[in-house]
């Protein structure tokens, strides 16, 4: 990424994103469930503010992430980075609790 390029968007300045489910129960890792790039992106972004759904910006991930078909589960090279923002936003849901 280059330093003028700001997270989550592409070169030409549309933004990229990626939705991500993961359930203990069914899935073995997170699973891409929705992405888009342009005013999609922009829509599941506003989709996710708008139901309290954790957002994390990260131009690098974004990329590898869509790459996935959906419901495709990620690829193992993703797994630290994503265990990472599983682990933030599973912190910040417990402190909401509190």
């Amino acid at each position: 990424m280059s330093k003028d390029q700001s997270p989550g968007k592409k070169k030409d300045g549309r933004k990229k994103a990626v939705a991500l489910r993961y359930d203990k129960e069914r899935d073995a890792s997170p699973v891409a469930v929705a992405k888009g790039l342009g005013k999609l992106a922009e829509r599941l972004i506003a989709l996710a503010k708008e139901h309290g759904v954790p957002i994390h910006e990260d131009a690098d991930l974004v990329e590898v992430l869509s790459r996935l078909n959906l419901n495709e589960e990620i690829p193992p090279s993703a797994y630290v980075v994503v265990a990472e923002i599983l682990a933030f936003i599973y912190r910040t849901n417990e402190s909401y609790k509190r």
